[in-house]
């Protein structure tokens, strides 16, 4: 057994069952985009999340545990992405990536803003010329220290 196989059990009980992240996400009692992430395997959930998160897709206690492993991070399989819609992420950091650095630098100084102290907000945005997907990322600035 591995991380990797319990995220596919997971996947497949999601599916069968009909369940919604946020439904899941509701009864683990955190946002819809973190225990998202924690059921990919991507984030370590605590023995209570575990417990909730193995009851709502009927896994064994051994892969609770699995779910409590701090993970290797990082989820794509290759370097570049082919899936489109993790495309478009990996083009807009392409496109905008310096823009993006420039404007952080310039309001904050040197640093980088974090992916660990890090919120995310995933909102469906109506739109009469089409719906639009609306994210709020917020990570906490880490300034580069002198020494």
């Amino acid at each position: 057994m591995s991380r990797i196989e319990v995220t596919e059990k997971i996947i497949a009980a999601k599916v069968s069952k009909g369940l919604k992240w946020s439904e899941v996400a509701k009864q683990v009692g955190l946002s819809k985009e973190w225990v998202t992430s924690a059921c990919l395997g991507q984030m370590t959930l605590s023995q209570e999340q575990a417990k909730i998160v193995a009851e709502i897709f009927d896994l064994s206690i051994e892969d609770a545990k699995w779910l409590t492993v701090t993970p290797y991070k990082g989820s794509l399989p290759t370097a570049v992405p082919t899936d489109p819609l993790i495309y478009r992420f990996y083009e807009m950091v392409n496109v905008y990536g310096t823009t993006f650095k420039a404007l952080i630098h310039e309001e904050f100084g040197d640093g980088i803003m974090s992916a660990i102290d890090f919120k995310m907000d995933l909102q469906r945005e109506n739109d009469p010329n089409g719906d639009r997907v609306r994210i709020v990322m917020s990570g906490k600035f880490l300034p580069y220290k002198q020494y």
